[in-house]
């Protein structure tokens, strides 16, 4: 039976690879790469070294050209080096290939996402969801990655298997992935039942890019302890929390950020999770301003969003950590009046752009909260006149 063990284990040293391809921009891959190195640090992995190459399509063997590989080659071996990640996904082949190029292991994007998520599940549906999502990584590539699953723990013997131990194998991870759905289909029906159980609550969604606070504005709204830190998917299960404002009380879920190029089977797997979006009254989407990327990962939550078929629902923006905003914009020499001039059109360019359903606030800084709350309060109210519109009292 193939195990599936963390890929990365703390202090690895490790390069980046990323494809500089006909639709996209040096800058934009800087940035791929940057939030890859973010993911790496989060797995464990220590970054010494990015390389690019221009290319109009990938190599179908190793997915770089023959001296970009020659260069990662020597530098691998030049700087003790125990892994190479790249950022686009890989076939099982392409992996077997360059590593028997470079020496080390390589593992692409969606492998370092898996294993993320694989050490940060905790509950028993969290578990399910990962492992289904890994065995659906691997079903494709089991026959180029024979030596990639033996170093995961697979068990698998040292010579090189037959098509008759590669369809054996296959099969027992049809049957896995069998039973897994299987269990997650139990779970999701406990979950379903919890959720109709929660009553006639209006229901609020956090929802947004990972690591732009939503845990902790969680904690700040509901006042509860929710996990938080600075780091990538820090929060993988949806945790609810019952809120009252001014005596009107909702649900509040805080949800799995989103990422470019998440892995197709982790998404289907954590269809579940994704349904406290779904099933959402109204979104907060949360967007960390001070990243010089914000936009573009307002994007990718978006797109996210209509995937999900949730991108109509009401949506309050709400734009967090404005103090490192002004810390990474604003020169000691701009006065004060220039830098509330910058501050009202960047407010008066978004409100335009979200109907006036958005808020600028500071999580950690407590900065605008009392805003934040009356927003929240006025749109929750205005969905239970919605739903309840025979009602003369839509909260208690």
């Amino acid at each position: 039976m193939i195990e599936k063990k963390q890929i990365i284990k703390k202090e690895e040293r490790a390069v980046l690879v990323g494809v500089i391809q006909k639709d996209q921009t040096e800058d934009q891959v800087n940035e791929y790469l940057d939030e890859l190195a973010f993911l790496a640090e989060t797995a464990g992995a220590q970054t010494v070294k990015m390389f690019k190459q221009k290319l109009q399509h990938p190599d179908s063997r190793t997915f770089v050209g023959k001296g970009k590989l020659e260069e990662i080659k020597q530098y691998v071996a030049l700087k003790d080096v125990d892994m190479v990640i790249f950022d686009d996904e890989l076939t099982g082949s392409q992996i077997l290939n360059i590593e028997k190029e470079v020496g080390v292991r390589v593992i692409d994007r969606s492998d370092l996402i898996l294993d993320i998520f694989a050490s940060r599940a905790r509950t028993a549906q969290a578990k399910v969801q990962v492992e289904l999502a890994q065995y659906q990584y691997i079903l494709p590539r089991l026959k180029g990655m024979w030596k990639h699953l033996e170093r995961q723990g697979a068990g698998i013997g040292s010579r090189g298997p037959g098509e008759t131990e590669i369809e054996t194998d296959r099969r027992i991870v049809k049957d896995k992935i069998a039973l897994l759905r299987k269990r997650l289909q139990e779970i999701d029906k406990q979950a379903f039942t919890q959720r109709k159980d929660r009553g006639e609550f209006i229901r609020v969604a956090l929802v947004g890019y990972t690591n732009v606070g939503k845990s902790t504005i969680m904690n700040l709204i509901s006042k509860s302890e929710v996990f938080a830190e600075n780091k990538l998917f820090a929060t993988l299960d949806t945790t609810t929390r019952k809120v009252v404002f001014e005596n009107t009380p909702f649900l509040l879920s805080d949800t799995v950020g989103f990422i470019r190029k998440l892995p197709h089977h982790l998404v289907e797997s954590f269809k579940s999770t994704l349904d406290e979006v779904r099933e959402a009254d109204v979104l907060l989407h949360v967007v960390d301003i001070s990243h010089a990327q914000y936009e573009d990962q307002i994007g990718v939550v978006n797109k996210t969003l209509q995937e999900l078929k949730a991108f109509e629902k009401p949506i309050i923006t709400i734009f967090n950590k404005m103090d490192l905003y002004q810390q990474r914009n604003f020169d000691e020499w701009l006065s004060d009046e220039v830098k509330q001039d910058i501050l009202l059109e960047l407010k008066e360019r978004w409100n335009l752009a979200t109907n006036n359903n958005c808020v600028f606030i500071s999580a950690i800084e407590k900065l605008n909260i009392e805003e934040l709350r009356k927003v929240i309060l006025d749109k929750v109210r205005d969905m239970y006149q919605i739903r309840y519109p025979y009602k003369t009292v839509y909260y208690t």
